[in-house]
């Protein structure tokens, strides 16, 4: 099998910072790791390639120094990885990286699967898997917790619903996001870290995919955040010392302000 693995680099969760004007995240000197979701799909990539042979790519559209990401997942066994990196891809939203990923893809040849993280952390969307499925015209299957059975070429998946499972059946070429319960992830080995650290990682810009310029980054994108602002928290709460107070006492404070809210 020649399965691909669409990974992000996200600033950890507690760095997330946005720039008010632009209504874009500020990654310039924030710690980045890969997005924790993708490495569940990194994971079921690499038993899927032990199971049933193959290979695993891995691609990374975002600044230069996504090829640390890219690395990491070389070094937890991953095969071959590309950087798609260009000025003219910042500040793209989810349907402009969509089509970015999407055309990557298309240099790559033949194959039978994308993986996918559900989301990303930062952006917490969960629109960048199906949108590059429809832009490659692939049959989509998302929040997949289990991968069932792979025979002349169908894939059998369970998905994770709101109240319980679905299984369902693809044909290969197709794409999975999955969710947390699809693996565990591996760490990285010492081998695997001193083959990362050797691998060539080709890198791709705008003049090598066949795009259009005016549907890359911020001005190719067609949602924008037009406002951020931090909510201001205004509770004027009511502290009673059961201690000082009583018990029955602070029962009735607590009744008489429910009934003042109109809870009770």
């Amino acid at each position: 099998m020649k399965i691909i693995v669409p990974i992000k680099q996200v600033p950890e969760t507690g760095n997330v910072k946005m720039d008010e004007k632009t209504g874009t995240m500020i990654r310039e000197g924030v710690e980045s790791i890969i997005n924790p979701l993708d490495l569940y799909a990194i994971e079921c990539a690499l038993q899927l390639k032990e199971a049933h042979g193959g290979s695993v790519t891995v691609l990374s559209m975002g600044p230069p120094k996504a090829e640390k990401a890219i690395r990491e997942a070389l070094s937890m066994g991953c095969d071959e990885g590309l950087l798609l990196t260009d000025k003219a891809f910042a500040g793209s939203d989810t349907w402009a990286t969509s089509y970015v990923l999407s055309e990557a893809i298309k240099t790559l040849g033949d194959f039978n699967l994308i993986v996918a993280g559900v989301r990303a952390t930062d952006g917490d969307t969960g629109q960048v898997g199906p949108e590059t499925a429809s832009m490659l015209d692939l049959p989509l299957a998302t929040f997949v917790s289990k991968i069932v059975a792979i025979e002349n070429g169908v894939m059998t998946v369970e998905r994770l619903l709101e109240n319980g499972y679905e299984t369902i059946r693809l044909p290969l070429p197709c794409l999975l996001t999955v969710v947390k319960e699809i693996s565990s992830p591996r760490l990285p080995t010492l081998r695997g870290k001193q083959v990362a650290r050797k691998k060539e990682i080709p890198v791709m810009r705008k003049e090598d995919l066949a795009v259009e310029e005016a549907n890359l980054g911020l001005k190719g994108s067609p949602t924008r955040v037009v406002k951020i602002m931090k909510p201001k928290v205004t509770r004027n709460g009511i502290i009673v010392d059961t201690k000082k107070v009583g018990v029955k006492q602070a029962v009735d404070e607590l009744v008489s302000f429910l009934e003042s809210k109109d809870f009770v």
